[in-house]
């Protein structure tokens, strides 16, 4: 998927996907921030790069990141970039920001979920233990740590060819260029009083008995 064609909105990708671990009560499912990020490591040439793409709940984009990296592969490279994009978001967004991560590693999703699940209880024990590459052990710990940060954040699973921020990933020196974009500090329009009161019809069937 090209970056300088259109995509689906970030928010149009997280209500389509799957959200593991955690379910999405309808009336729950807005954000006010859409994080899609990616991580890629190449055997040939033991090369790496990390996407992030930001863009608030009414769709302005706040930022592009592509960065070729240093990494040991490609699982640790997907930390890192998610680690990436929550920093940025963070010196971003305001404090109480509701966030919605995108990301096409399924066990990266899972322990993304599986934190919010933990920090909502008294012990902060997990539901199901987290699974980490230890090379990623200090980029999980940071992730945990925004995690915390934010109002409220769930992460759902994306495919590779519908990630955007898969080419920024995996070409950072054809897309270099998206990182002298300008910064960019914007807050999502307040949404009308009627937007949470209707499902995306993903949302509205699925799984009723989850």
């Amino acid at each position: 998927m090209a970056v300088h064609g259109r995509h689906p909105s970030l928010r149009d990708l997280f209500d389509e996907s799957p959200t593991p671990h955690i379910a999405h009560p309808p009336h729950t499912h807005h954000r006010d921030f859409y994080v899609a990020t990616d991580g890629s490591y190449s055997h040939n040439n033991g090369t790496g790069g990390l996407g992030v793409i930001i863009e608030t709940r009414d769709g302005k984009r706040v930022t592009r990141l592509s960065i070729p990296d240093d990494v040991p592969d490609n699982n640790v490279a997907e930390y890192r970039a998610l680690h990436l994009g929550l920093d940025v978001l963070a010196a971003r967004a305001p404090p109480d920001a509701r966030v919605g991560v995108l990301v096409d590693h399924d066990q990266l999703a899972a322990n993304v979920n599986n934190a919010v699940l933990a920090s909502n209880r008294l012990d902060w024990r997990p539901p199901k233990p987290f699974s980490v590459p230890p090379p990623g052990k200090f980029h999980w710990r940071g992730i945990r740590a925004r995690i915390a940060g934010f109002g409220e954040l769930r992460a759902a699973q994306i495919r590779s060819d519908r990630n955007p921020a898969h080419p920024l990933a995996n070409a950072p020196e054809e897309y270099a260029h998206v990182n002298r974009e300008p910064d960019r500090c914007l807050l999502p329009d307040v949404p009308q009083s009627s937007e949470t009161q209707i499902p995306p019809p993903s949302r509205a069937n699925r799984h009723a008995s989850d």
